[in-house]
């Protein structure tokens, strides 16, 4: 079903990136009609990480200081110990996710992918999950943890780990199809 038809959804990464977690949720987006842009730091190309070695390249859409939030729908931002570490010292990467936290646009994060999000400050008593060692870092930026296999609030989808995945994808697809949610920062 092509339910989100001429929306645009930027998914956010760097090298080191978990490979499902980026393209499972790539091709559940396209398949529902939205348009996909991998958003990055680096030029070119992005390096999946799978498992234990490095793996595919993807082509990178858009660079970091030339991407605008205003023209997405909404953010993805997939896991991987590697990517969302290198992305939280990014003032660019940061101030990207915050807009999308601002303006209360719809926000998918998995694994470790959450940790881009503490970075902007804006987490405050929100409903969330995440790979269970990043437990405490949500704890401490202000949001409730849970373990569960996917945790909608006001918009911001989080996921465990890639075994989620079929329900992240899901629910991101659904709080796309809704739009903005208001109020999404407290």
């Amino acid at each position: 079903m092509k339910n989100l038809e001429g929306k645009k959804v930027a998914i956010i990464t760097e090298n080191g990136f978990e490979e499902v977690e980026l393209t499972s949720p790539k091709k559940a987006l396209k398949e529902a009609g939205a348009t996909v842009h991998i958003v990055s730091p680096q030029k070119g190309k992005v390096k999946a990480w799978n498992h234990d070695h490095w793996s595919i390249e993807l082509p990178v859409d858009v660079n970091i200081v030339e991407a605008d939030p205003d023209n997405y729908d909404a953010l993805m931002i997939p896991g991987g110990v590697l990517n969302p570490d290198k992305m939280r010292m990014n003032k660019d990467c940061v101030e990207f996710a915050h807009q999308f936290l601002l303006e209360a646009k719809p926000i998918g994060a998995i694994c470790h992918g959450p940790q881009l999000l503490i970075e902007t400050h804006e987490l405050q008593g929100r409903e969330m999950t995440s790979y269970w060692s990043l437990k405490t870092d949500l704890e401490n930026a202000g949001a409730r943890w849970e373990d569960k296999e996917v945790v909608v609030d006001n918009g911001l989808v989080t996921s465990r780990s890639p075994k989620d995945l079929d329900a992240f994808n899901k629910k991101l697809i659904e709080e796309i199809k809704e739009g903005v949610h208001h109020p999404q920062v407290q």
